[in-house]
């Protein structure tokens, strides 16, 4: 028994109701994602030359599996109490990410990271922008973030 899969084309996997989306983001990051109409999906991101913050968000429906590839993050939430926690996350380390909670991730250059969102309830967009807790990263130096995960090591 070989193996010997037939490749499926972007016709037939859009037929299907999964499409490709790639985006050079304001941050100079690089998303390649795979997206379906179920509103789960799938992204590699590739951080840009200078680390930098994303933009802070939530979902009402939509986890998220974040795993780093190489490099480092730093994932910040707002907590229930309403303080932030900010975690340092290396190469093969993950977080998962529940409806509700407003985050944000900071990636160093050139890291790479793999997004899985699941759950959602179909394809209308689930992402609702977080001002606060961008108020509060977005302040944060890449330098402070690398002291984080000197106390973290």
């Amino acid at each position: 028994m070989s193996y010997n899969p037939r490749k499926i084309s972007v016709e037939e996997a859009q037929s299907s109701g999964i499409d490709v989306n790639f985006e050079l983001m304001n941050n100079g990051e690089k998303r390649y994602r795979l997206v379906s109409t179920d509103g789960s999906s799938y992204c590699r991101t590739v951080g840009s030359k200078i680390g930098a913050w994303q933009n802070s968000h939530y979902h009402k429906e939509v986890s998220e599996f974040y795993v780093v590839q190489s490099g480092w993050i730093v994932y910040a939430e707002i907590c229930l109490n309403g303080d932030v926690d900010l975690r340092f996350l290396q190469e093969g380390e993950s977080v998962t990410v529940n409806p509700f909670v407003h985050h944000n991730i900071f990636m160093s250059s050139n890291s790479i990271t793999h997004t899985i969102k699941y759950g959602g309830g179909g394809p209308k967009i689930d992402w609702f922008p977080s001002e606060d807790l961008d108020n509060f990263t977005k302040k944060l130096s890449e330098n402070e973030l690398l002291e984080l995960g000197k106390i973290k090591n």
